[in-house]
């Protein structure tokens, strides 16, 4: 089982195709899965705007963390250990599925940074790999890209 919904609990409707996808890729699973919806282009390049509009090729939903799984609430576990029983969670579904695993990348913060903005990414979220699932924004480091032809600074 799965339901979409904002970092606020606002729902996301339009997305519910995506919920079943994941669902069937899990099933006998109820699980809470942090994460974000995207959409690729050809090259395997986030497309946001795609997200936006809903174009391009089908959506895939990038998983961060475990928070709960059948009955277990890992929030209070390390970043870590949360991160391999996710990983352990997403063996179990299809290679075909919509679910994709986001490694952790432990060290060389500014060097991947730099790489990521030199691919024209948004950005890095940066946590402790042994803390514990937080929801205050102010635990969690997002480091952002300046857009090259924009001059703006995008969200991540």
């Amino acid at each position: 089982m799965l339901s979409c919904s904002h970092a606020t609990g606002h729902p996301f409707a339009s997305f519910s195709e995506i919920g079943k996808q994941v669902a069937v890729a899990l099933p006998n699973v109820r699980a809470v899965i942090d994460g974000e919806i995207c959409y690729l282009d050809r090259r395997g390049k986030l497309q946001f705007k795609n997200l936006l509009f809903r174009r391009g090729n089908p959506p895939c939903f990038f998983a961060f963390d475990l928070l709960t799984c059948n009955g277990k609430d890992l929030r209070t576990e390390r970043l870590l250990d949360r991160k391999q029983e996710l990983r352990r969670l997403l063996a179990r579904s299809p290679a075909i599925s919509p679910l994709k695993y986001t490694e952790y990348i432990d060290g060389s913060g500014t060097a991947l940074f730099q790489r990521i903005c030199e691919l024209d990414l948004k950005g890095i979220v940066a946590k402790q790999k042994f803390s514990p699932y937080v929801t205050e924004r102010e635990h969690i480091v997002r480091n952002r890209c300046r857009r090259k032809n924009s001059g703006k600074t995008s969200t991540f």
